[in-house]
């Protein structure tokens, strides 16, 4: 096999570390509680304590802030950290530029446990990205999923 050539490389935080003040918390605690106590009524214990667990890995995960990932685009593919995307898994891809304070370069792969990856294009130009994928997938337009928007709300 030959050596894998690397043409681009960068590094970004996974998203946006948004600092939430103890008001976030304390809503965060009495929805979580509300709702366990309206389960609590409706004779679901399980789902109470389901509700609390999650609450609390919510709170837990949008205080911890984000990583700084690793990425690189090559001949064999896209590498997200340790990760490898070969080109024969990715359907296409798109990078967008608007509505955003960092470009996102969207993915769309055949792998079942990540069919979308959204990587921040930080320090490196989008339209180098962009001419480059070109010539190895397709570039069709899409959006953002609605989770990861979700997600990214709650600094997760």
């Amino acid at each position: 096999m030959p050596p894998q050539r690397v043409v681009l490389r960068w590094s970004a935080y996974e998203h946006e570390h948004i600092e939430r003040g103890s008001d976030w918390f304390w809503a965060l605690g009495i929805v979580a509680i509300s709702a366990a106590l309206t389960s609590i009524l409706f004779h679901d214990v399980l789902f109470a304590v389901l509700i609390l667990i999650a609450a609390t890995v919510l709170g837990m995960l949008a205080n911890a802030p984000p990583d700084l990932m690793r990425f690189e685009i090559s001949d064999r593919g896209i590498r997200v950290g340790d990760t490898m995307h070969r080109f024969e898994e990715v359907i296409s891809f798109w990078v967008e530029e608007e509505g955003h304070e960092r470009p996102l370069l969207l993915v769309d792969t055949t792998k079942f446990m990540a069919p979308n990856l959204i990587i921040p294009l930080e320090n490196i130009d989008p339209h180098v990205v962009r001419t480059y994928l070109r010539a190895h997938t397709d570039e069709v337009p899409m959006k953002e999923p609605v989770a990861h928007k979700i997600l990214e709300f709650f600094g997760l």
